[in-house]
């Protein structure tokens, strides 16, 4: 069924920015202000694309992803790659979703590496709006396990599929607002891939100690630990409410905190980086976390 029912809405029209914001979330973690995106939509045919409804939601949230962040949408590939692209049931056919970024950092010195990152550096988390295409899988596997499926209705009275395709939240205007006013980024990192775990990146020697969190976790992450995920998966599958970290030296916290919240984000000092084996210690439910790949 390519509808929610009875709503005559595609279940295209927000994946597209998750798909362009997989690219430019990623991008600005350099410093760098995308400006080109080129997509590509792949499928196990060219009927795919003939659905005119599902097609037109998926183009239409391209544009609207690239006209959030400023960015050009010059070209785009349609290919059908039969024996590459196949679905698995009770999914007939879904396509391969993919780009290219294009970014400029200028002026040069605006260019974040992460080698300034050291002991004494506060982590600021961005508050995520849900999902961010972290743990699609498991949530999917989850999903098809329920009687309802992707229409079963969480506690707070909202449908499963939709909490899980609230669009990425791009952070695009929040970088940019960071360096207009020069604040002393000594790392920046975007919430995806091994979840919490993540903020364990550089590989030095550096312990990273989580003292607080946010006072709001997602419903559709709390519903998953209903389901019996456990917290310390959810943790590391799930980006649990962060979509970004930002690590500033101790004077910077709170110009960063208001300068976040003048561009209308809502960011948390969240804990430390400490000297002492590489580890994300979360100690709200005292957990420890491995790097990320580990």
């Amino acid at each position: 069924m390519r509808q929610y029912a009875g709503t005559g809405r595609s279940y295209y029209e927000g994946i597209g920015i998750d798909t362009m914001l997989a690219a430019g979330n990623d991008i600005i973690a350099q410093g760098a202000m995308p400006v080109i995106y080129t997509d590509e939509v792949a499928a196990n045919s060219y009927d795919w694309g003939t659905d005119e409804l599902r097609s037109n939601d998926l183009a239409e949230s391209f544009y609207r992803a690239c006209e959030i962040c400023g960015v050009a949408l010059p070209a785009g590939e349609s290919s059908a790659l039969r024996y590459l692209v196949r679905a698995e049931s009770p999914v007939v056919s879904a396509p391969v979703l993919s780009g290219c970024m294009v970014g400029i950092i200028a002026p040069k010195e605006r260019k974040i590496t992460g080698c300034k990152l050291q002991v004494g550096d506060r982590i600021i988390g961005v508050k995520s709006s849900g999902l961010h295409i972290n743990g699609i899988s498991l949530v999917i596997k989850r999903a098809l396990s329920l009687p309802e499926k992707f229409l079963t209705k969480l506690p707070d009275g909202n449908i499963l599929g939709e909490e899980a395709l609230i669009p990425t939240r791009p952070y695009v205007a929040l970088t940019e607002s960071l360096l207009e006013e020069n604040v002393d980024i000594h790392a920046f990192l975007p919430g995806t891939g091994s979840g919490v775990g993540k903020i364990a990146f550089d590989k030095r020697p550096f312990s990273y100690r989580i003292h607080s969190w946010f006072d709001e976790i997602p419903p559709l992450f709390l519903f998953m630990r209903e389901l019996g995920v456990t917290l310390k998966d959810c943790l590391t599958t799930f980006n649990w409410g962060s979509g970004y970290y930002i690590f500033v030296p101790p004077h910077e916290v709170e110009r960063t905190i208001d300068i976040g919240k003048r561009a209308d984000y809502e960011l948390f000092e969240l804990g430390q980086v400490e000297k002492g084996p590489r580890r994300v210690i979360f100690e709200p439910e005292k957990i420890i976390l491995p790097p990320p790949g580990e």
